[in-house]
């Protein structure tokens, strides 16, 4: 009887003492948020990127039409040409057709892996600015947490630094320029 009496006074002792906030609170930390794809979809800079690569990408793909219709008019060629040609002739002109496809494969190849790297390099330089702007914001608001709004469920408006960020890389990074894409 005893062991339970002592029992019940410590639970009650344990619901009835007052809850010590947890440390993250005793620090006075702040938690913020912010929305990537925002970002990503309204800053000046990273439109400037797609802007670009979409001139350079249909540079490119006008070229490659250009090698394409050459290719339809050397397959034509090489259709009428095998009722003239031997055999061994025609195999001969197939194979040197085949690997003017397979060039003009590769180059598709090559030009858009050579977007891709400018495209990286660019983005590279924005993420570089934006963590600067990321971490003086933190800084200078005291916030100790920056969270991404696609890793919550749910955030009250006021912990976001969305715009605010935005701001200032519009500010900071109007534009950006890409470099052009190797051929």
């Amino acid at each position: 009887m005893k062991k339970l009496l002592t029992l019940f006074s410590l639970a009650g002792f344990l619901f009835l003492a007052p809850v010590k906030t947890s440390f993250a609170q005793d620090a006075g930390a702040s938690v913020a948020v912010i929305n990537i794809n925002v970002i990503l979809r309204n800053g000046l800079a990273f439109n400037s990127i797609r802007e670009q690569i979409g001139k350079y990408r249909e540079v490119f793909q006008s070229e490659i039409q250009k090698e394409e219709e050459a290719l339809r008019n050397a397959n034509q060629e090489l259709a009428r040409q095998r009722a003239l040609l031997s055999a061994d002739a025609f195999a001969e002109k197939r194979r040197e057709f085949e690997k003017k496809v397979a060039d003009v494969q590769r180059l598709v190849q090559q030009r858009k892996m050579n977007l891709d790297m400018v495209q990286g390099e660019a983005m590279e330089k924005i993420q570089k600015v934006l963590n600067e702007i990321v971490t003086a914001m933190a800084t200078e608001k005291n916030i100790s947490l920056i969270l991404r709004q696609d890793q919550i469920v749910l955030a009250a408006p006021k912990l976001q630094i969305t715009q605010l960020v935005l701001d200032r890389l519009n500010a900071q990074m109007p534009t950006i320029q890409v470099s052009v894409p190797a051929k």
